[in-house]
């Protein structure tokens, strides 16, 4: 497992953010002090900083006040001063007018000003100017958030040694949404200026390399974005990234677990009524959180009769939030007249359907709520991550309480266990807190087990090794090249030759090569393979067929190919694959294990199905131009990758899934094709069970094709699935192709044996 302090060797770590994060506190002597922020940025990187330690650079919070340098624990910070002026146009304006909407999916309009624009710039090189000053030689410098997207390229105009990496908490737009943006190609080069750029969620990564393209001529390979080179200055290149943010779980199980909590807890629920449902939102009072809608659906169930004010609550916590600017000014006024005819309309003495809260509350008071909530209620039309949902669920050790969530939620992604919602449709969110209200409590445990464990295995400590190792491997490629340039040599910089292997990668492989054991498992067509009209001329990539063979070789390494093909339809391509484990048929067929036990024949059963849909598949496809019928042991697959018109192969594939929906049958869904199995199998129970009868060891699997996400998806944290080509993927890395994967491969081979398979080996014939 890598160690956060791995980040540092020797280098100071840079913390930078529009605010601090600390609020001054009053002490009851009228003296002042400083206190930690409940922000979701402090609490996701608090462990991070109480571990590395890092001078932090942000603004303290008070308009045109001047701040000496002060100390907090491990913490070094250097407040950055703004005017009264500029808290209107540079955060207010420029951040929360323009870009926060217009990063939101427009839910609100954003404004464009060209003073606010002139003010974020003016800001942006302020805080750019005091890091360079601060920051120490060779200092890995972290910048946090849509205020500061221009520091990275300043920074790097004046500080050229450092490491930069940027982090994005919220959304990024689809071009045609940024492309609104005056100043947009301002903002890309601005954060090009990083080495590492992470964000929420995979799409937030993809709109950004679009954009890139677009609007500065730096193409992507895969996740890397490469630079062209400009006069006195060498290509370089910049990853750029999902990392999904999360939380410190055992720490709010452990808040969670303390006594005068759960007292709290049961003080809340008696206060509130123990016999009434209780469900709980809690955001900052923002359009894009939902609120009104959630609301809206509320009060529509009261209304039709389906709950009641004396069996049901909801208690809704409402942050204050930049209540300088309009539409927030707006937003309260509405939802605080919403509230008001709720509990006109349906309370009662003793009785009020909704509990309103417009303040914010200690972690201790928000873990109480948890604790007591029955239902919690998270509905964003669109959010970044939504921290709120999975600090619920690692306060529940109970496994008690439902959780309903926006499918606009990067949580989402993860918590996929929760009853999602599009909050678009109330009668749709309705549903939902009708049936968490009655769920089962045998469900509530089934659904709250997955939940914390998708908290778990990616906690706050996983997010920060995934992070900073990228920005471990930036750092160690910044030192390469200024040894290089000392020695006079041409500095190597991170892809020089290899545009396929991003520097994060290279650093996660590196572990991998260094695991006692290790198992490589990889997908055919697609992966190793190139994608071709007929599957029998399909070929693996030489470099990729070398690399394996060479990690077969090494001691205490297993090669594995996890694939849809039969084993005979592999062997058609030529590969030969003695040495390694084949799992073929998507699992039915499996050779190369000596434990494995025989799959069997046909039972009479299978053999009377899988003829019947052959012929029936037959009769309809025999005289469709470019449909290939391909006959497997257990099953039948058809192809359309030959039919010439696309729509015409979409009709196809339609007929095939209508003809194959018969009992018995499975179906599996792949590029262009669809496969009809008599055997329940998949590639990802496949490698389950492989696992089970070979020593423990680490996985790296490679895949392209929607069947290789069952593999994906039972994969662990200390595993690695990489997805080959584009596409929605539970993969945490991605490459471009074939050609990618095979250099993917050659790395870990390098790492692991010493053994470098040059790229004149990657020709394919």
């Amino acid at each position: 497992m890598f160690e956060l302090s791995e980040v540092a060797h020797g280098r100071e770590l840079v913390m930078v953010s529009n605010r601090l994060p600390v609020d001054r506190v009053v002490q009851a002597d009228g003296t002042t002090d400083w206190a930690p922020s409940p922000g979701g940025l402090v609490t996701a990187v608090e462990p991070i900083v109480r571990e590395l330690g890092c001078l932090w650079v942000g603004w303290a919070g008070n308009a045109d006040e001047e701040v000496e340098p002060f100390e907090i624990g491990s913490m070094r910070l250097a407040p950055i001063p703004l005017s009264s002026e500029e808290l209107e146009t540079y955060y207010e304006g420029f951040s929360n007018g323009t870009l926060w909407p217009l990063y939101h999916d427009v839910i609100s309009p954003p404004v464009y000003h060209r003073t606010w624009w002139d003010s974020y710039q003016r800001v942006n090189r302020r805080f750019a100017e005091r890091v360079a000053h601060e920051a120490a030689q060779n200092a890995v410098v972290w910048v946090h958030d849509y205020q500061l997207q221009l520091a990275p390229e300043m920074l790097r105009e004046l500080r050229p040694d450092l490491t930069i990496a940027f982090f994005l908490h919220i959304p990024f737009p689809p071009r045609s949404l940024f492309a609104q943006l005056p100043w947009r190609r301002q903002i890309v080069r601005g954060l090009l200026g990083a080495d590492v750029i992470g964000f929420q969620r995979v799409q937030d990564a993809v709109n950004f390399r679009h954009v890139s393209e677009r609007y500065a001529g730096a193409p992507a390979r895969g996740n890397t974005i490469v630079l062209p080179e400009a006069p006195d200055q060498p290509s370089r290149s910049v990853l750029a990234q999902e990392f999904p943010i999360s939380i410190d779980a055992g720490g709010f199980e452990e808040l969670a677990s303390r006594p005068e909590v759960q007292q709290r807890a049961r003080e809340i629920r008696e206060e509130l009524g123990q016999d009434r449902t209780i469900l709980l939102g809690v955001d900052r009072l923002d359009y894009t959180k939902g609120i009104r809608h959630r609301l809206k659906a509320f009060e529509e169930l009261l209304e039709d009769g389906e709950i009641s004010a004396h069996d049901t609550v909801l208690v809704q916590v409402a942050s204050p939030s930049r209540e300088q600017v309009e539409a927030y000014q707006q937003l309260r006024e509405e939802v605080e007249v919403t509230a008001g005819h709720i509990n006109g309309a349906h309370g009662s003495i003793g009785h009020a359907p909704l509990v309103y809260l417009h303040q914010s509350y200690s972690r201790e008071e928000m873990a109480a709520l948890y604790l007591a909530a029955d239902v919690m209620v998270v509905t964003p039309l669109r959010d970044g991550m939504n921290l709120v949902a999975k600090e619920y669920v690692a306060c529940r050790a109970d496994e008690g309480g439902a959780l309903i969530l926006s499918e606009f939620t990067g949580a989402a992604d993860e918590l996929r266990a929760a009853l999602l919602i599009n909050p678009h449709d109330i009668e749709a969110l309705k549903a939902a807190m009708l049936r968490a209200i009655h769920l089962p409590r045998e469900e509530q445990r089934r659904r709250m087990r997955s939940l914390r464990k998708a908290v778990y295995d990616n906690d706050v400590a996983h997010w920060a090794t995934q992070y900073l190792e990228a920005v471990s491997a930036a750092a160690d490629a910044h030192a390469k090249q200024a040894e290089g340039a000392r020695g006079g040599e041409t500095a190597e910089i991170p892809v020089p030759a290899e545009v396929f292997v991003s520097s994060a990668l290279r650093a996660r492989l590196r572990r991998l090569a260094t695991a006692p054991t290790l198992i490589v498992a990889s997908d055919f067509d697609g992966t190793l393979a190139p994608i071709v009209g007929r599957p029998q001329d399909a070929r693996i990539v030489p470099r990729a067929r070398h690399a394996l063979e060479v990690l077969q070789e090494s001691p205490d390494v297993q090669v594995i190919l996890l694939t849809g093909r039969s084993v005979e339809g592999l062997r058609v391509t030529g590969l030969e694959s003695d040495s390694w484990i084949l799992s073929a048929s998507h699992g039915a067929e499996l050779t190369g294990l000596e434990a494995a036990a025989d799959s069997g024949s046909l039972t009479p059963e299978e053999d009377e199905r899988l003829g019947k849909l052959s012929r029936r598949f037959d009769r309809v496809f025999r005289d469709e131009l470019g449909v290939r019928l391909e006959r497997k042991p257990y099953g039948i697959v058809v192809h359309t990758r030959e039919v010439a018109e696309p729509d015409r192969a979409s009709e196809l594939l339609a007929a095939a899934v209508e003809l194959g929906a018969v009992p018995g049958i499975t179906m599996r869904v792949g590029k262009q094709v669809r496969e009809f199995s008599v055997r329940n199998t998949d590639k990802g129970s496949a490698l389950q069970m492989i696992r089970e009868m070979l020593p423990a060891a680490p996985v790296l699997f490679l895949g392209d094709d929607v069947t290789d996400e069952d593999v994906f998806a039972v994969l662990g944290p200390d595993d690695l699935g990489i997805k080959v080509g584009e596409g929605t993927s539970l993969a945490r890395e991605r490459v471009a192709d074939p050609e990618a994967a095979a250099a993917v491969l050659a790395v870990l081979a390098e790492l692991r044996t010493g053994i470098v398979i040059g790229s004149e080996v990657a020709t394919v014939h």
